[in-house]
């Protein structure tokens, strides 16, 4: 079966790409993860693999010609001898199933909801095409949809955002290609949405003719004995033209068959309403034995009706709710879990008096808020940590899995973890060894604005090299963080507390107090190194004026 290579999103905002060498010819033989072909973005130049053992069968492109993201880079004859696919030039998509045509899936073992991109029709009234999920993120594989900001039927434009969909990572807005009316949307609000599969289809040109229709026009239009040439395109780029059913044998897709094995039905005992005899899946609802299922589930839920209005009065008690962990929190389950099992904690805690930190915070709160600038705490502790950094580097390197190799990093990329709607974000400044003041104070901002809302772009959430987590803004004092692997050490600030101290004189004054909380890598950083590294960024908050003469 030949398959066709889908170019995919090699990186956020890539939508086309310049091939820059083809490392293969037709008819060679490849391997799974063979480079096949090199490309350049406008960023970099990436190398894209096969993803199984075959032979290629077509190159769609030539040396330096453009390739799109979504569409066919390459094709790869997974059976050995098989034939090539029959295209004689770019293959376009053609029209969603309806009951005569093949249904289309991403993955043999796993169905899909989504039908093929949208052919235009024999009359050439409308071109409805799907959007495929692009990659959305290193190592993301699925996402949740969140939120429709459209439904079917409405009329977009070009970069008007469809849908907000939730990684492990971030919430992610994802816009409209072009101008069109969005004629389907194939996930509901909750629903989990795979990388290489139509998220929604958009109708590109005038016309009411469905996708549907077209490819009845197609069918109608051809002679019952025609050969197919023409695929329906599956979400991951695979095409299977339909074929007969041999003697004795049903004719349906995989989806189908996959279904009905789940549930237990006979091909062969169901009566198929598609052309030439195709079962669909709504077939499978008619089969022998799944009537009678479904009058016991509707007896069941009626009884369980009449038992829910008979105890409705009742006080409830005694009642649990059972939720799935999707998204970031499922991300940061894993996370937190993986630093805890294989990284050795141990745990050092300081007190700091932040008063004349604080004195000075006031004066320039309100002269920079007059300038339009928010000016918190936060970038004064994030700055200080930087200065404290260049004067023990092993604050801000990272251990290799196997403890073998040290790995010290020049910039300073500061995260700060942040509680959101959709679970706890750590993005990071980058590069704050170079920059002033107000610009961490803007990149906070900028960050936590972000965070807040869910929708942190990847490029800040990667490459942290130390983590400060503020546990004071929701009244916590002293607390023992996990560090964010591969990161060597996190800080915890407590909550700042006017206390009574002992001035020099005796005397008791109050003082604005706060507990640093560190946890950190026992394989590489010890008690010593800890103190004196939070002995000297301690310097840095309670004098300022120590802070303000090595700054650059």
């Amino acid at each position: 079966m030949s398959t066709d290579f889908i170019l995919p999103d090699i990186g956020e905002g890539i939508v086309e790409c310049e091939i820059v060498e083809w490392q293969v010819q037709e008819g060679d033989s490849v391997q799974e993860d063979q480079v096949v072909v090199e490309v350049m973005t406008d960023k970099a130049v990436v190398e894209i693999p096969a993803k199984f053992d075959g032979t290629v069968t077509k190159l769609y492109y030539a040396k330096g010609d453009i390739a799109k993201v979504g569409e066919p880079l390459f094709a790869i004859d997974s059976e050995a001898g098989g034939a090539p696919a029959q295209t004689e030039s770019k293959p376009q998509p053609a029209a969603p199933a309806d009951s005569s045509a093949e249904e289309v899936k991403a993955d043999p073992k796993e169905e899909v909801k989504p039908e093929a991109k949208g052919q235009s029709s024999s009359q050439g009234s409308s071109n409805s095409a799907n959007f495929i999920l692009p990659d959305i993120g290193e190592g993301i594989v699925e996402c949740e949809i969140v939120e429709w900001r459209v439904s079917e039927g409405d009329t977009v434009e070009e970069d008007q955002v469809v849908v907000e969909v939730m990684t492990d990572k971030a919430v992610v807005e994802i816009p409209a290609k072009s101008d069109g009316t969005v004629s389907k949307l194939f996930y509901a609000k909750g629903d989990i949405a795979r990388v290489g599969e139509p998220l929604f289809a958009l109708e590109t040109a005038g016309g009411s003719d469905s996708a549907s229709a077209a490819a009845e026009t197609s069918d109608d239009s051809a002679p019952a004995d025609a050969p197919v040439e023409s695929t329906a395109r599956a979400a991951g780029g695979e095409f299977e033209a339909p074929q007969p059913a041999a003697d004795g044998k049903a004719l349906a897709s995989p989806a189908v068959r996959r279904r009905a094995r789940e549930a237990g039905i006979d091909l062969v005992k169901v009566q198929g309403s598609g052309k030439k005899g195709r079962i669909l899946k709504e077939d499978l609802e008619k089969a022998p034995g799944q009537a009678a299922e479904r009058s016991d589930k509707a007896e069941s839920a009626a009884n369980s009706s009449a038992s829910s209005s008979a105890t409705a009065t009742a006080p409830a008690s005694g009642g649990k709710r059972t939720e799935p962990v999707r998204g970031v929190r499922a991300a940061m389950a894993r996370q937190m879990a993986e630093s805890v099992r294989t990284i050795p904690h141990f745990t050092y805690a300081e007190e700091f008096d932040l008063t004349d930190l604080r004195i000075m915070h006031a004066k320039l709160k309100a002269q920079y808020a007059e300038q339009g600038v928010r000016l918190t705490l936060m970038p004064f502790f994030i700055k200080a940590m930087s200065l404290a950094l260049s004067e023990f580097p092993i604050m801000n390197a990272q251990l290799n899995d196997d403890a073998t190799e040290i790995t010290y990093f020049d910039d300073h990329n500061i995260g700060m973890a942040v509680a959101t709607k959709v679970g706890l974000m750590v993005p990071n400044i980058k590069q704050v060894q170079n920059k002033s003041l107000l610009e961490v104070a803007e990149e906070v901002n900028r960050l936590t604005a972000s965070a807040r809302e869910g929708k942190v772009a990847q490029a800040d959430m990667k490459g942290g090299t130390i983590t400060i987590s503020n546990i004071g803004v929701v009244g916590g004092t002293v607390t023992t963080p996990i560090i964010n692997k591969p990161e060597a050490a996190i800080v915890a600030l407590g909550k700042v507390q006017t206390l009574p101290r002992f001035a020099a004189d005796g005397s008791v004054v109050g003082r604005d107090m706060m507990v640093a909380s560190w946890s950190g890598d026992h394989r590489i950083i010890d008690g010593a190194t800890i103190a004196n590294f939070n002995k000297r960024w301690q310097q840095f908050l309670e004098d300022p004026m120590q802070m303000l003469t090595v700054m650059r």
